[in-house]
Protein backbone atom coordinates (compact mmCIF):
# COMPACT_ATOMS: atom_id res chain seq x y z
CA UNK A 1 0.00 0.00 0.00
CA UNK A 2 1.73 3.41 -1.05
CA UNK A 3 1.78 6.44 1.04
CA UNK A 4 -1.35 8.14 -0.91
CA UNK A 5 -3.55 5.17 -0.40
CA UNK A 6 -2.90 5.34 3.88
CA UNK A 7 -3.57 9.00 3.78
CA UNK A 8 -6.84 8.71 2.11
CA UNK A 9 -8.14 5.79 4.26
CA UNK A 10 -6.78 8.04 7.21
CA UNK A 11 -8.15 10.84 6.17
CA UNK A 12 -11.88 8.52 5.11
CA UNK A 13 -12.09 7.25 8.88
CA UNK A 14 -11.31 10.62 10.13
CA UNK A 15 -14.24 12.19 8.40
CA UNK A 16 -16.87 9.21 9.41
CA UNK A 17 -15.54 9.53 12.92
CA UNK A 18 -15.96 14.13 12.97
CA UNK A 19 -19.33 13.56 11.23
CA UNK A 20 -20.89 11.32 13.99
CA UNK A 21 -20.40 13.35 16.68
CA UNK A 22 -22.54 16.38 17.06
CA UNK A 23 -20.92 19.77 18.94
CA UNK A 24 -23.18 18.44 22.38
CA UNK A 25 -22.20 15.04 22.36
CA UNK A 26 -19.88 12.69 21.75
CA UNK A 27 -19.76 8.99 21.45
CA UNK A 28 -17.32 6.17 22.49
CA UNK A 29 -16.96 2.77 22.25
CA UNK A 30 -15.71 1.10 25.83
CA UNK A 31 -15.15 -2.46 26.60
CA UNK A 32 -18.19 -2.67 27.77
CA UNK A 33 -20.47 -1.17 25.43
CA UNK A 34 -21.30 1.90 23.53
CA UNK A 35 -20.99 5.57 26.31
CA UNK A 36 -22.57 8.93 25.04
CA UNK A 37 -21.82 12.25 26.57
CA UNK A 38 -23.88 15.19 26.51
CA UNK A 39 -23.87 18.66 28.22
CA UNK A 40 -26.45 21.32 28.40
CA UNK A 41 -27.04 24.78 29.87
CA UNK A 42 -29.82 23.78 32.25
CA UNK A 43 -32.17 21.21 33.28
CA UNK A 44 -35.06 22.49 30.82
CA UNK A 45 -32.95 22.22 27.58
CA UNK A 46 -31.70 18.78 28.57
CA UNK A 47 -35.48 17.97 29.28
CA UNK A 48 -35.96 18.60 25.59
CA UNK A 49 -33.38 17.15 23.99
CA UNK A 50 -35.15 13.85 22.58
CA UNK A 51 -32.63 11.84 21.76
CA UNK A 52 -31.63 11.82 25.95
CA UNK A 53 -34.19 13.51 28.00
CA UNK A 54 -32.72 14.21 31.40
CA UNK A 55 -34.77 12.45 33.90
CA UNK A 56 -37.92 14.41 35.26
CA UNK A 57 -37.11 14.87 38.23
CA UNK A 58 -33.95 17.29 37.57
CA UNK A 59 -34.90 20.99 37.69
CA UNK A 60 -35.23 22.68 34.89
CA UNK A 61 -33.26 25.62 37.05
CA UNK A 62 -30.54 22.99 37.18
CA UNK A 63 -27.22 24.68 35.05
CA UNK A 64 -24.03 23.08 33.58
CA UNK A 65 -25.60 19.74 33.23
CA UNK A 66 -23.59 16.88 32.10
CA UNK A 67 -24.19 13.05 31.68
CA UNK A 68 -22.78 9.85 30.64
CA UNK A 69 -24.87 7.37 29.16
CA UNK A 70 -24.47 3.55 28.63
CA UNK A 71 -26.70 3.22 24.58
CA UNK A 72 -26.03 -0.09 25.13
CA UNK A 73 -28.19 -0.28 28.74
CA UNK A 74 -29.62 1.88 30.98
CA UNK A 75 -26.48 2.75 33.47
CA UNK A 76 -26.36 6.90 33.57
CA UNK A 77 -24.07 9.20 35.69
CA UNK A 78 -25.04 12.79 35.96
CA UNK A 79 -24.05 16.15 37.54
CA UNK A 80 -25.24 19.37 37.60
CA UNK A 81 -25.32 22.67 40.28
CA UNK A 82 -29.06 23.54 41.80
CA UNK A 83 -30.40 25.44 44.40
CA UNK A 84 -31.73 21.92 46.12
CA UNK A 85 -33.02 18.87 45.15
CA UNK A 86 -36.73 18.47 44.17
CA UNK A 87 -38.88 17.24 47.44
CA UNK A 88 -39.03 13.89 45.47
CA UNK A 89 -35.84 12.85 46.06
CA UNK A 90 -36.20 11.28 49.57
CA UNK A 91 -33.82 9.96 52.06
CA UNK A 92 -32.33 6.20 50.77
CA UNK A 93 -29.65 4.06 50.89
CA UNK A 94 -26.33 4.24 48.91
CA UNK A 95 -26.00 2.43 45.32
CA UNK A 96 -25.43 -1.62 45.87
CA UNK A 97 -23.17 -1.84 42.67
CA UNK A 98 -20.74 0.37 41.70
CA UNK A 99 -20.52 2.52 38.65
CA UNK A 100 -18.79 1.36 35.00
CA UNK A 101 -19.08 4.87 33.50
CA UNK A 102 -16.43 7.11 34.59
CA UNK A 103 -16.05 10.88 33.70
CA UNK A 104 -13.27 13.65 35.26
CA UNK A 105 -15.44 15.25 37.05
CA UNK A 106 -17.12 11.85 38.54
CA UNK A 107 -15.74 11.48 41.80
CA UNK A 108 -14.73 8.07 43.07
CA UNK A 109 -16.77 6.06 44.92
CA UNK A 110 -19.46 8.29 44.61
CA UNK A 111 -21.93 5.62 44.26
CA UNK A 112 -21.43 4.54 47.62
CA UNK A 113 -21.91 8.14 49.29
CA UNK A 114 -25.54 8.41 47.82
CA UNK A 115 -27.98 9.61 50.62
CA UNK A 116 -31.26 10.14 48.16
CA UNK A 117 -33.42 8.45 46.16
CA UNK A 118 -34.55 10.71 43.27
CA UNK A 119 -37.54 8.36 40.87
CA UNK A 120 -37.51 5.36 42.31
CA UNK A 121 -33.96 4.19 40.73
CA UNK A 122 -31.23 7.09 40.44
CA UNK A 123 -28.80 7.48 43.78
CA UNK A 124 -28.55 10.92 44.70
CA UNK A 125 -26.07 12.95 46.88
CA UNK A 126 -24.87 16.52 46.60
CA UNK A 127 -21.27 17.83 47.59
CA UNK A 128 -18.99 20.81 46.61
CA UNK A 129 -21.89 22.84 45.58
CA UNK A 130 -23.11 19.88 42.91
CA UNK A 131 -25.73 17.22 42.82
CA UNK A 132 -23.95 13.92 41.37
CA UNK A 133 -26.84 10.99 40.69
CA UNK A 134 -26.23 7.29 39.65
CA UNK A 135 -28.68 5.00 38.10
CA UNK A 136 -27.70 1.32 37.99
CA UNK A 137 -27.20 -0.63 35.48
CA UNK A 138 -30.07 -3.21 34.95
CA UNK A 139 -29.63 -4.73 31.82
CA UNK A 140 -27.06 -7.24 31.61
CA UNK A 141 -23.71 -5.89 29.86
CA UNK A 142 -21.11 -8.63 27.95
CA UNK A 143 -17.61 -8.32 28.58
Amino acid sequence: MNTSTKLIGVGAALVVTLTGCGLKEGIDENANGHVKTVDYASGAAGKADRDTKLPGWVPDQAKGVTEVIRTTGSERILRFTTASLPPACVLGAPAKTAATLTADWWPRGAEGKTDRICDQDWHVFAADGAVFAYKPETIEQKA
